[in-house]
Parts: structure tokens; sequence; C-alpha cells
């Protein structure tokens, strides 16, 4: 998939929260081993510690924000590596959709049902096939393939914004 230069929706599948929580529940152990009396923790177990603690929790924000992030760009909708182009999409059915599931339908981007704090919106393919798209807030992400799908709402001119260049053409 080649990256385009301005992404028209990004949502990032993860945060480095938990990564900067533990990290500082680090800060303040060592503190307290330091500050407390009796035998002190030796360095080099904090240091062991900390990275292999540490380094698991940054793989798994790493592992998260790249399995998990919902792209609306140039190329299509892509949620990690999977990428679904617009031509593929059925239109008529992403209008009908207010909100809701599709029980059953497969997750895009993989996994067995929807990451936890995520709704899916539903999506069908213009084969017939239903997928469910992750997402944390669905109506920015209706929006955007709206857009990008070139629907205007009754109070835009012919082409969707961003459709024209300054020229005109």
């Amino acid at each position: 998939m080649g990256r385009d230069t301005v992404d028209r929706y990004v949502e990032a599948g993860g945060s480095w929260r938990p990564f900067w929580f533990v990290a500082g529940a680090f800060g303040v152990f060592l503190v307290l081993d330091a500050l407390l009396p009796g035998r002190d923790i030796p360095p080099l177990f904090w240091l062991v510690a900390a990275v292999a603690v540490l380094g698991a929790v940054a793989v798994g924000c790493l592992a998260a924000r790249r399995i998990w992030t919902v792209r609306v760009g140039a190329d299509g909708l892509s949620v990690g590596r999977e990428l679904v182009a617009f031509a593929d999409i059925d239109i008529e059915h992403l209008r009908a959709v207010d909100s809701g599931v599709d029980a059953g339908a497969p997750v895009l981007g993989g996994g067995w049902s929807l990451p936890r704090g995520r709704t899916g919106l539903p999506l069908k393919l213009g084969d017939g096939r239903n997928f469910l798209v992750p997402t944390r807030d669905p109506a920015p992400l209706y929006e955007a393939l709206m857009l990008r799908l070139g629907d205007t709402r009754p109070d835009t001119p012919d082409r969707p914004p961003g459709s024209q260049g300054t020229l005109g053409r």
C-alpha cells in the first residue's frame, strides 16, 4: 500500500499511555527503593526489569497502533494492513447504515471480535461480503467515507469540498 501524503481521516489504533504509566510506576518504585531503609535492590536488577517490562509494554502499544489504525486516504479504507478500495464499497448500503453491528461479520484488520472500546461500522462490499470496521467514533469515519465516495449533502454544490483544485479543475 502506497502511503498518500494527506490522509483524510486517521484514527490511531492505540496509545502510548500504558507505556508512560508503567515507566512512571518504575520511577516511583526506584525512588522508594532509594529512600526506604533496608537493603537496596541491585541496579543491574532494576535495569534488566525496566528493559524487560517496558520493552513488553512498548511492543504491545506499537502492535496496537499498527494493527488497529483506521485510515481513509487516497488508496482506500485501511485497517492495519488490510485495504479496501473505494470502488469495492457498496455506497448504497453505507448510506442506509445508521449505526449498529452486523452480527457475525468478520472484523476488517483481522481478529475474532472487535477490540475493547471499539464499535463496528458495518461495511458491505460490491461482491456481497460484509465487514465491521473497528472504530472508537463511527460518526467521523462515516463522514470521511461519504465525502471520499462522492456523496454530497443537500447544502453542498455538485462535488464534495476538496474535490476541485484552486483553479476549479
